[in-house]
């Protein structure tokens, strides 16, 4: 009789195990029976092999077990995924979101007409927006996309969605990472056309980690050496980007400590490999550096209490003294700022927002982009009409030379201002009908409603104009009168806030492009709109560390478990075990 060390769903010391007469089921059964589940759900895990029945007659001796053997017990579905149904409703969900992921990204990628009063920018962590071509920025920002959608599904616990998500991602970087090897190689001889910034953003090192974080937190030992290669990747992107021991991201965050989180979590994966790999000493190296690193995030509640006691909330408090090395003064000058960068960031959104819709108002180019507010700005700035000088930019595909000419050149001049007011004349007669037929369709005579709508006057003034000259002749008619009557008085209110927008969408040459009429699935594209507003500078570093806590833990009770002793008996086992793993 030997014992076995126990870890995972129950986290023990199996006594009385005999080796030479116990099967895989049996064990599984008794690390079920203390993980009060059933037998069905329980994966066994030795030396990163999957212990699996066989036929039921094969001993623990005979599959390499040995006394203080250790055994990780992960816990699955019974049924491998739940149901035929989940897994349909996943499939589903995926194919919406990379769809609305592709409309976003290709909508606001190629300077179009935005269908939405926000567009999509790309920034680095100090706010600058990177200039891209067209195809590199629609790829960055469909992998940025669906990696945010990944995060958020790990953040709910959805590690298996989340996991399918950050494929899909990773698919999107991977075009960038071959375009960015490529522009390496031109660059040596002398053809500079790659975005320096590209090849320094941690955002592919980032993706590889959170892969990896959900085969941990989905107990995917299958994926042992992929996550090998994955943090290989990930720890060379980082000190990429951000330099050897972070010091060019220290730099950029002026001293702070925002990296701890991440590097804590990729030591612990780092660890977690090395230790179903057989690398013990490696294992307790990397735990040893998270756990330091682990123990400095921790915040006081002295020190909490006092940041909190400027008017901060709890949530942002804590985060602002993890990045700030517990230091308050830091700490609140940190919130202080962030505020302000909050604040002003609103600002520019609006602006942005008022410059879409201003956008709207003057219809697609040939091409169909839009119109380049910053170009309009030239040209009014120079004393050209503002309508005009849109007009001009949107027939010339936002070319300020071609415009110019056509601003000049009294002939074409002419021409524009004529085809504005023609436009602008059938809009109004448009308006004009609609108005007259829908009030005519509540009973009034259509002539006294024509020429009522033709004195002028909010929609609430001619509704009670004509229910002044007399009695509608159906009373059914009257009632629905009535009532529009008392609807008029809101649908005007929201009708003179538009005022504006309207009489300027007159001028507009028509959109069109197809993309208006196109089926859009609104729901998700909000969605992902909204999960990315939400996100700032420094949400990839914001991790809550408490499960590393635990794992660290974990795995330091099963290195001590097993005694010096034994990590240099395993030590000729190690090459067949990375072997048969690699394999």
């Amino acid at each position: 009789m030997v014992k076995l060390r126990v870890a995972g769903t129950w986290s023990g010391v199996l006594d009385e195990v005999d080796l030479e007469n116990w099967t895989v089921p049996t064990l599984r059964e008794e690390v079920a029976k203390r993980s009060n589940v059933s037998p069905a759900s329980i994966n066994l895990i030795c030396a990163g092999k999957m212990l699996k029945d066989g036929d039921g007659t094969e001993k623990l001796s005979q599959l390499g077990i040995r006394p203080n053997s250790k055994i990780l017990a992960s816990r699955v579905a019974v049924d491998e995924g739940k149901s035929l149904k989940d897994e349909e409703e996943l499939n589903q969900r995926l194919a919406r979101v990379k769809a609305a992921v592709t409309a976003l990204s290709t909508r606001h990628a190629d300077g179009a007409l935005p269908l939405e009063d926000f567009n999509l920018e790309i920034e680095d962590q100090l706010g600058n927006k990177l200039h891209l071509s067209e195809s590199d920025r629609q790829a960055l920002m469909m992998g940025l996309m669906l990696h945010t959608n990944g995060k958020v599904l790990m953040k709910r616990g959805k590690f298996r969605d989340a996991l399918e998500v950050l494929n899909m991602a990773e698919v999107g970087w991977l075009f960038l990472n071959i375009a960015g090897r490529f522009a390496c190689l031109f660059k040596l001889f002398g053809y500079e056309f790659w975005e320096d910034s590209l090849l320094r953003v941690d955002n592919i090192a980032m993706l590889q980690m959170d892969m990896v974080w959900c085969y941990f937190m989905l107990k995917d030992i299958a994926c042992l050496s992929v996550a090998g290669v994955r943090l290989d990747k990930a720890r060379d992107g980082f000190e990429r980007a951000h330099g050897k021991d972070a010091s060019r991201l220290k730099l950029l965050q002026a001293g702070n400590s925002s990296e701890l989180a991440v590097y804590l979590r990729l030591e612990l994966l780092e660890a977690v490999v090395a230790y179903h790999s057989g690398q013990l000493e490696k294992s307790r190296r990397y735990l040893i550096s998270a756990q330091t690193k682990f123990k400095r995030l921790q915040v006081s509640d002295e020190v909490l209490s006092v940041v909190m006691g400027m008017g901060f909330e709890e949530n942002e408090a804590k985060r602002a003294l993890r990045i700030n090395n517990q230091d308050a003064e830091r700490a609140v000058d940190f919130l202080v700022e962030e505020r302000a960068r909050k604040a002003l960031k609103r600002q520019e959104d609006l602006k942005r927002q008022a410059e879409i819709l201003e956008q709207k108002k003057y219809g697609v180019t040939p091409l169909k982009k839009a119109v380049d507010i910053q170009l309009l700005t030239g040209l009014v700035s120079i004393g050209f009409e503002k309508q005009l000088a849109a007009e001009a930019l949107r027939r010339n595909e936002n070319d300020t030379q071609k415009a110019l000419d056509d601003l000049t050149n009294p002939e074409t001049n002419a021409t524009i201002q004529n085809d504005i007011e023609t436009r602008k004349a059938k809009r109004q007669k448009q308006d004009t009908d609609s108005k007259i037929r829908l009030i005519a369709s509540m009973g009034f005579d259509m002539p006294a409603v024509a020429a009522a709508v033709q004195a002028g006057g909010t929609t609430e003034t001619i509704m009670r104009r004509l229910l002044q000259q007399g009695p509608l002749p159906d009373p059914a008619a009257a009632l629905q009168a009535a009532a529009a009557h008392a609807q008029a008085v809101a649908a005007d209110g929201a009708a003179a806030q538009a005022v504006a927008a309207d009489g300027a969408a007159a001028n507009a040459e028509p959109p069109a492009d197809a993309s208006f009429s196109e089926p859009r699935d609104v729901e998700m594209e909000d969605e992902i709109a909204n999960e990315l507003a939400r996100r700032d500078a420094l949400s990839d570093y914001d991790i809550d560390v408490t499960r590393e806590g635990e794992a660290i833990d974990e795995y330091l009770a099963l290195l001590d478990s097993t005694g010096r002793s034994s990590g240099s008996a395993s030590t000729s086992g190690r090459g067949h075990q990375e072997k048969e793993i690699r394999n």
